[in-house]
């Protein structure tokens, strides 16, 4: 039996919100469903689930269509500045 993970309402709340996010930002620069999907080598079903903010899509696929859109910056710099991380860190020392 397969292991389900369990997520948090406000983490399904993030991942809802940034399908959304998606949809939108593709729908700006006029790029149709099917030439996202294509342009991010997945199928149209699999673009929806993800613009629906469906948390059992991969996270390689969510990437592939913030590529295409130019987002990559933005996911490189979650968790970048820890404050929390660090001071707990520092506690330590």
């Amino acid at each position: 039996m397969k292991k389900q993970n369990v997520l948090y309402p406000k983490a399904v709340k993030a991942i809802k919100t940034m399908g959304e996010n998606l949809r939108l930002a593709r729908r700006r620069r006029k790029i149709t469903a099917g030439m996202m999907a294509e342009r991010a080598n997945m199928s149209l079903m699999t673009l929806r689930s993800i613009e629906r903010g469906s948390p059992h899509v991969s996270m390689c696929n969510y990437m592939a269509v913030i590529a295409c859109l130019g987002f990559q910056e933005d996911v490189a710099a979650v968790a970048a500045n820890d404050v929390l991380g660090r001071d707990l860190q520092d506690a330590e020392l």
